[in-house]
């Protein structure tokens, strides 16, 4: 098992994030999430792009419990 990623790494991730990353923000290795997503059931969207996938940053995010609109408003005010 990975260590996951902190709230500020996954508010800088792109719209899409490969499979490996998505796995490391849930704290799961990327064997094992390979075997889910192959299998459907990786514990978020995955969309199959040729032999790989790909995780839309809502989905992961949204699974995380991570409301952007607030961590947005957050990081806009100042410190």
């Amino acid at each position: 098992m990975t260590g996951g990623m902190t709230p500020a790494e996954l508010l800088e991730l792109p719209v899409a994030v490969p499979l490996a990353t998505a796995a490391k923000a849930l704290c799961m290795g990327r064997t094992k999430a390979y075997d889910l997503a192959r299998q459907g059931l990786f514990p978020v969207r995955v969309i199959p792009c040729g032999p790989k996938f790909v995780v839309p940053r809502s989905a992961l995010l949204e699974a995380l419990g991570v409301d952007l609109a607030a961590a947005a408003g957050r990081e806009s005010q100042p410190a």
